[in-house]
C-alpha cells in the first residue's frame, strides 16, 4: 500500500492520500481502482479490479472533492489538479509498490515452505512392556505435542525375539534398561539406525554395576559414603576379608559397624545392614516392598555373606528419611522424601495405597550434584538417591537411570515440556558416543585404589569471580515478613499484684 500526499494550493488543502494497491499476475502488476469515498459510508473504502488492458497505469486520490462520474475517469495529466482529477502514477511509485508486493509474496512463500517443512518426528519408546504401559510413562507421552511427535512403542516380544533389523525405524529413541531388557541389542539398533538417543545406552552399562557407579561418581566429584569393594567375579585376586565383632577389614580398609552390604549387581536389592555387638548385633535385610514391609531384622545373624561380590559402605544416619531426586536434563530436579526402610521396615501409605512421600527443596549444592550426575552418565531422565546427614552434608548412594515419579502432575507437565524441547533441538545437543571400554576401564581402575580415609563432609564450592559474566549463585526462596501497626503510643504501665488493704479498699469503693 503506497501513499502519496499533495500540498496546499489556492486555499484548498491538497494534502490528500492516494492509495494504490498492486497485486501480481502472469501479465505483471495489476492496479486496483479506488471508488469515490464520498459515495460510501464514512470510514470505508472499496476497491475494484481494473484490467491493465482497459486502463493505463494510474492512481486515485481520495479527497472531499472527488465526486461525480468525471472523477472516476483516468486522465493523462501530470501533477495534482485543483478539481481532484486522476493523473498517471510515476514509474517510481509503481516500481516501489511492485517491489513491496514481491517482498510480501516472498515472505508468504517462505512461511509456506516452513509449514511444509514442519514434519512429524517419529519417536520410538524401546523398553519392557511393564515400563511402557505404566501410568507415569503414559502420562508423559500423552503430554508431548501430538502435531510434532508420532510415538511408536516397540513391542516387547519383538524386542526380545526379532533381530534389530526388523525393529521400527525411528528418528528419536527413548530406551532404558530394566530387568530382562536386552541392552546390547538396543545398542546395536542405535548403531544401525543412528537415531537421537535420549538416555545414553552405552553408559547404562555403568548403571548396572554399583562399583562402576561409585567410581564414576567419585571421578565426577560427587560425594559418596565411604566404601570398599570386594570382587569375586573377575580375574583379579580376591581381596582379603577379616571380620570382627564391631568392624570388618577388606583389602586393608577398615569399615566400622554399622555398615551396609550391597551386591554389585544393581538389579539385586537384597541389601543388608550389620550392627555392632555393642548395640546388640544382628542384621537387617532390606528388600523390595512386600505389602507394607520393606525390611526385616534378624537378631541371630552377625556374619557377612561369603559368596558373591559386594560393596561395604559406612552406614549414614539420616534421621529416618531418604531423599529421592528425579532429574530431567542438567537443570531440573524433582525431589521427594520418604521414610527410610532401615528404620522399622513399615511402609507408610496414603488413602490411595501409594507410599507416602513429601516434596522437599534441594539446596544449591544438591542441585549441583544433579548437574554433575547428568554429565557423568549422560542420562537425560535420571533418578538418584541422596542421604542427608545430621551435620548438613549430602552424599549420593545410588543412581538408577530412567525413573518415574509415581504421582505428580506437575512433574509430568515439566518432564514432557523439557523432553519436547530437548528433542526439538536435538541437532544442537547431539554428542559423539562415549567409549564404553575406556569408561569401564577407568572406573575399575579407580575401584582398585584405596578410598580416602575420611568421613563425608560438605564440599566447599569454588569461589566465583565477581563480574557480570559470573553472577553470584543466589536464589530467592521466599520472603517472610512480620508486620504490626505502629500508630499507637507506647503505654508506660506497670502491673503489680498486691493485697494491700488500702489499695483493695480503694478498688472496692
Amino acid at each position: 500500500l503506497a501513499l502519496s500526499f499533495g500540498r496546499f494550493r489556492r486555499g484548498v488543502p491538497r494534502r490528500r492520500a492516494t492509495a494504490v494497491l498492486v497485486e501480481r499476475s502472469r501479465d505483471g502488476p495489476l492496479p486496483l481502482r479506488t471508488h469515490d469515498d464520498s459515495l460510501q459510508e464514512p470510514g470505508t473504502i472499496s476497491l475494484s479490479h481494473t484490467p491493465p488492458q482497459a486502463h493505463p497505469r494510474w492512481r486515485r486520490r481520495v479527497g472531499p472533492r472527488d465526486v461525480g462520474a468525471d472523477a472516476m475517469q483516468p486522465r493523462q495529466t501530470s501533477g495534482f489538479s485543483a478539481d481532484g482529477a486522476l493523473e498517471p502514477a510515476p514509474d517510481a511509485l509503481i516500481k516501489n509498490a511492485t517491489l513491496r508486493s514481491r517482498s510480501l509474496s516472498d515472505n508468504t512463500k517462505d512461511a509456506d515452505d516452513k509449514m511444509r517443512s514442519k514434519r512429524t518426528v517419529v519417536l520410538g519408546v524401546c523398553a519392557m512392556a511393564k515400563k511402557t504401559s505404566s501410568k507415569p510413562m503414559r502420562e508423559i507421552l500423552s503430554r508431548l505435542p501430538q502435531d510434532f511427535f508420532r510415538i511408536v512403542v516397540f513391542d516387547e516380544q519383538q524386542i526380545l525375539e526379532e533381530p534389530v533389523e526388523a525393529w521400527p525405524v525411528v528418528e528419536c529413541l527413548i530406551a532404558f534398561h530394566s530387568s530382562g531388557f536386552p541392552l546390547d541389542k538396543a545398542i546395536a539398533y542405535a548403531q544401525l539406525r543412528k537415531p537421537f538417543v535420549v538416555n545414553d545406552l552405552r553408559r547404562q552399562h555403568l548403571l548396572r554395576d554399583r562399583r562402576l557407579v561409585y567410581a564414576t561418581l567419585q571421578r565426577a566429584g560427587v560425594p559418596t559414603p565411604r566404601f570398599v569393594a570386594l570382587s569375586r567375579d573377575g580375574d583379579a585376586p580376591e581381596a582379603a576379608l577379616e571380620e570382627f565383632d564391631d568392624h570388618i577389614v577388606v583389602g586393608g580398609v577398615r569399615i566400622e559397624k554399622p555398615f551396609v552390604e550391597k551386591p554389585v549387581d544393581s538389579d539385586d536389592h537384597n541389601i543388608h545392614i550389620y550392627y555392632p555387638m555393642s548395640a546388640g548385633g544382628g542384621r537387617k535385610r532390606l528388600f523390595r516392598k512386600v505389602g507394607n514391609q520393606s525390611s526385616q531384622y534378624d537378631a541371630d545373624v552377625h556374619r557377612v555373606r561369603r559368596e558373591g561380590s559386594y560393596i561395604y559402605e559406612e552406614f549414614v544416619d539420616t534421621q529416618g528419611t531418604d531423599v529421592k531426586v528425579y532429574s530431567v536434563g542438567p537443570y531440573y530436579g524433582h525431589a521427594e522424601a520418604r521414610k527410610s526402610p532401615s528404620l522399622d521396615g513399615v511402609v507408610l501409605r496414603g488413602p490411595d495405597g501409594k507410599e507416602l512421600r513429601y516434596p522437599v527443596i534441594l539446596s544449591w549444592l544438591e542441585k549441583d550434584l544433579a548437574f554433575k550426575i547428568y554429565h557423568a552418565f549422560r542420562q537425560t531422565v535420571c533418578g538418584f538417591d541422596i542421604l542427608r546427614t545430621h551435620d548438613g552434608a549430602s552424599v549420593v548412594c545410588d543412581v538408577n537411570g530412567w525413573s518415574f515419579v509415581k504421582k505428580s502432575r506437575k512433574y509430568y507437565d515439566d518432564c514432557a515440556a523439557l523432553l519436547a524441547e530437548h528433542l526439538q533441538h536435538r541437532d544442537a545437543t547431539r554428542r559423539p558416543p562415549p567409549r564404553e571400554a575406556e569408561d569401564a576401564g577407568r572406573a575399575l581402575a579407580d575401584i582398585d585404589r584405596p578410598p580416602i580415609q575420611r568421613r563425608p563432609s560438605q564440599p566447599r564450592p569454588p569461589p566465583r569471580p565477581a563480574s557480570p559474566d559470573y553472577p553470584p549463585r543466589r536464589e530467592l526462596r521466599c520472603v517472610i515478613a512480620v508486620v504490626r501497626h505502629g500508630d499507637r503510643t507506647p503505654k508506660r504501665k506497670l502491673k503489680v499484684k498486691t493485697a494491700a488493704p488500702a489499695i483493695v479498699a480503694v478498688r472496692r469503693a
